[in-house]
């Protein structure tokens, strides 16, 4: 209920938005959803405003703890079985150092990289461990025609409780789009 902002549903890909019409452009956990990252990026690079800043933030597969492996481990099982319903595009995520590459072909400067980790909860507590529960077993029913990624499912249902879960660790790439 606030005038000044508005909620606009698009393609991505085809961004239908002026270009330099943005001070700030941001995508946070999305890029493996698109076929074409790099597309996404540069999308959002010609919208933003020269000096402008464009934020990147992804959680990435590598280096991650054994608890954010379990993190790691369910999303990618999670994407396989959206791939195999075929709802919606879902790939596994990028490695860190991918992210880093896909977001440094932009050529934008004064690029900085943080990562976000906390890994300070309880990696078994009931109230997460019972969240898991819930998500594994609607992922389980929805690859119902899919035998091996159940049993792969069941497999990760005992990690979580065996090994417990963090979230995964997340780079976030902000840089300023040159000033020409």
């Amino acid at each position: 209920d606030h005038p000044a902002i508005r909620f606009v549903q698009m393609d991505a890909h085809n961004l239908d938005f002026a270009p330099a019409a943005f001070d700030t452009v941001c995508i946070s956990n999305s890029l493996h959803h698109f076929e074409h990252p790099s597309h996404i990026l540069q999308q959002m690079k010609r919208v933003l405003r020269p000096g402008g800043r464009l934020i990147l933030a992804e959680m990435y597969c590598d280096g991650q703890t054994e608890t954010q492996l379990t993190h790691v481990h369910l999303h990618h099982w999670w994407a396989a079985v959206d791939r195999a319903v075929g709802d919606h595009i879902h790939f596994e995520t990028y490695s860190r150092q991918e992210l880093i590459d896909l977001f440094n072909t932009q050529e934008l400067e004064e690029v900085s990289l943080f990562d976000i980790s906390d890994t300070t909860e309880d990696p078994k507590a009931p109230e997460v461990i019972a969240e898991l529960e819930a998500v594994i077993d609607r992922y389980i029913q929805r690859a119902s025609a899919h035998p091996e990624l159940q049993s792969r499912g069941e497999a990760l249902r005992r990690r979580v409780h065996q090994i417990g879960f963090h979230s995964a660790t997340t780079v976030v790439a902000v840089g300023r789009k040159p000033v020409v």
